[in-house]
């Protein structure tokens, strides 16, 4: 165990080997070997891993990590390698021993701050499927023996951007990092869900050990270190971007750089006068968009005429590929994405990001909506039946999927555009903006026969949402850029204050339940059969309905939103409003102070605070959301009073409390935990 330094011709060669052999079995690793090894909480034992006598690879010992939690942990190990290495070749290697039905993990990262960027992460399922990749874009996908000893090394030229993946000494294929460093090894026991695991890890590390070999590097070179992947709808545009490294001892002046794709004449573009120091990077964008065509197609990225030279010294490093893996979208389809956010989450900043990324690149084929939680945004309703689905902030749901980071919502879209959809939704609408009533249909034409307990949402959102107040502002844990980059939070303080904050897709409501409404639809149904579902809204003040979009969701019998239709308001007016097959609930978000209720959710008793100053009688009912009468009372009120709804005898779920007062009527969702 231990560091050593060994000649290699000119150059010196790093390395590092453990294996576990000078430690005692019941012993833990950091606590026996603080020098090289730490948690990723510095002295925290809870994140140490023990020396076990159990199974072993070479001798008697290895380390062993477990986990039966969600989201894995707490043990969490790391080895700092023995400085930051940007250049050269860079190779770890460890056996790894993985027990039957559960899963393992390691990342590395690319500098010596835990939890900075992630260089690569290594996901071992507990069906023995192995994948590389850095959360939101997969390097590798391969397979890895279940139950039994095995090798796994990593080779990488730094220097060319080069990385390749061993088991058992058989190349497993190489792949591209937008990542340039590395400086840490991170174990840590978890099999995500996210990923395909079942959240159950076990698994033995012995024989760890890495070792590096400068670069030596030719007067000029040039090569392209990586291309950004794209991949999306086929048919649209995508900017081809790239990064030429210069991998000579000379500062590079000048370039020449192309694309080539799906067997199109290719784009060349020149580059220069500029000043590339050696080992430096220059990003590339290239004027010429590509578009992008139907299924798995290369491109192919290379450089050529360095320094107006013709031929550099390595040809061997002037070319990356990637694979372009573009979808046809099933006709009419529409997939739903729903983030869990709030502005007292630190890390929803993502969210945002990527809901807006998502917005801007697939307009057209998605609809988002971003449910906060305890905020002035919030919309109880949605927040609720939102939180059943989720473990974490921030979160998303694409299609009512399994949750997942918003940082993979792409590759969550990308299955689901392709599926063709039960029925298409058209929305309609009227909409009165002095009254500010909007009453919309929900129009489904069925493209497929089925039946069963299908059911019908209703949602609106509101884009440029704007706050004065100090619940407003963001935390924002990206804020000084320890956490990485992040769409330029990573420039702004920690909380954002509420005067450079925008928030746009908000969930303002929806109809009548996050599950969804069953009695508007019929149990079964044939190919071109059209049903339309009508809801009514009166709209307060304070939204400003010309940010506003109406979704409308169709939810199968699984809880999946199979389709949606998505229309401004002022969309769905000119589609016109159809006549309704069935009318859901009436919703009144209006300012009106005649009706308030609190608390709300409730698991006791709320109270409806009204002003009834007309001596009208006043009749209030409540009905849960099948359409059952649970209660109703009339009361001769005259100025204001506070009337208690006792829920103890009432089931866990969301209720429908309308008053009557005179020929004015109001309505709201009560929420029973």
């Amino acid at each position: 165990m231990g560091i050593g330094i060994i000649a290699a011709s000119s150059l010196f060669a790093q390395t590092f080997t453990d294996d576990f052999e000078t430690y005692t079995p019941g012993n833990m690793l950091v606590a026996s070997n603080p020098t090289d090894w730490d948690t990723w909480t510095p002295a925290t034992p809870a994140e140490d891993a023990p020396i076990s006598s159990a199974q072993a690879s070479s001798g008697t010992n290895s380390v062993y990590f477990s986990s039966a939690v969600t989201g894995g942990g707490p043990q969490d190990v790391i080895l700092r390698f023995n400085q930051v290495y940007s250049s050269g070749n860079f190779t770890y290697e460890s056996n790894y021993y993985v027990e039957t039905g559960k899963g393992a993990y390691f990342n590395m990262q690319e500098t010596f701050t835990v939890g900075n960027v992630w260089a690569v992460h290594c996901f071992m399922l507990e069906d023995g499927t192995l994948k590389l990749n850095n959360g939101s874009t997969t390097y590798l996908t391969t397979t890895y023996p279940v139950g039994q000893w095995f090798n796994l090394r990593i080779e990488i030229d730094l220097t060319a951007n080069v990385w390749e993946l061993y088991i058992n000494n058989v190349s497993q294929g190489t792949f591209a990092n937008p990542t340039g460093s590395i400086a840490i090894l991170d174990l840590y026991p978890t099999n995500p869900a996210s990923e395909g695991g079942n959240e159950q890890s076990g698994f033995y590390v012995d024989d760890v050990s890495y070792n590096h070999i400068p670069a030596s590097l030719p007067a000029v070179n040039g090569g392209v270190t990586f291309v950004n992947q794209l991949g999306g709808i086929a048919g649209q545009n995508s900017n081809v971007q790239a990064t030429f490294r210069n991998l000579g001892s000379s500062a590079v002046t000048s370039f020449d750089i192309e694309y080539s794709y799906n067997g199109n004449p290719a784009v060349v573009e020149s580059v220069g006068p500029v000043n590339i120091a050696s080992l430096a990077n220059y990003n590339h964008t290239f004027a010429t968009p590509v578009i992008l065509a139907a299924g798995f197609n290369l491109l192919t990225v290379t450089v050529s005429n360095v320094n107006g030279a013709g031929v550099d010294a390595n040809a061997s490093d002037d070319a990356k590929s990637i694979v372009i893996y573009s979808v046809a979208p099933a006709a009419g389809k529409i997939v739903v994405g729903e983030e869990a956010t709030g502005t007292l989450c630190g890390w929803c900043p993502r969210g945002a990001v990527y809901m807006d990324y998502m917005d801007s690149k697939y307009s057209g084929f998605w609809a988002g909506v971003s449910v906060h939680i305890n905020d002035p945004m919030m919309d109880a309703v949605y927040d609720v039946g939102l939180r059943t689905r989720i473990t974490s902030y921030p979160s998303s749901l694409v299609n009512r999927g399994p949750h997942n980071d918003p940082s993979t919502m792409e590759r969550s879209f990308l299955q689901q555009i392709i599926i063709p959809p039960t029925a298409t939704v058209l929305n309609g609408a009227t909409y009165n903006s002095t009254t500010r009533e909007l009453d919309v249909s929900l129009t489904f034409d069925f493209k497929i026969a089925g039946s069963g307990s299908w059911k019908v949402a209703c949602v609106l959102t509101e884009d440029s949402v704007t706050g004065t107040t100090a619940q407003y502002n963001q935390t924002n844990a990206y804020a000084g850029g320890g956490n990485g980059v992040m769409g330029g939070y990573e420039l702004l303080p920690s909380p954002v204050p509420a005067s450079q904050m925008v928030y746009d897709h908000v969930g303002r409501a929806i109809s009548p339940s996050f599950a969804g409404q069953a009695n508007l639809l019929p149990t079964s149904f044939a190919v071109n059969d059209q049903f339309t579902a009508c809801f009514s809204y009166t709209l307060p003040a304070a939204w400003d309905d010309t940010k506003m979009h109406i979704i409308g969701m169709l939810i199968s019998p699984t809880g999946a939103v199979d389709n949606a239709g998505y229309t401004t308001i002022n969309g769905a007016v000119a589609n016109g409003l159809a006549t309704c097959s069935a009318v859901g609930i009436t919703e009144d978000y209006s300012d009106d102070d005649n009706f308030k209720l609190f608390p709300n959710p409730t698991n006791g008793t709320t109270f409806v605070d009204v002003i009834n100053t007309d001596n009208e009688t006043i009749n209030m009912t409540i009905m849960d959301m099948t359409g059952k009468l649970v209660a109703t009372r009339d009361y001769q009120i005259d100025g204001a009073a506070k009337l208690p709804i006792v829920t103890n005898s009432f089931d866990k779920g969301i209720y429908l409390v309308t008053l009557t007062i005179g020929t004015k009527v109001q309505q709201q969702k009560l929420i029973v935990q």
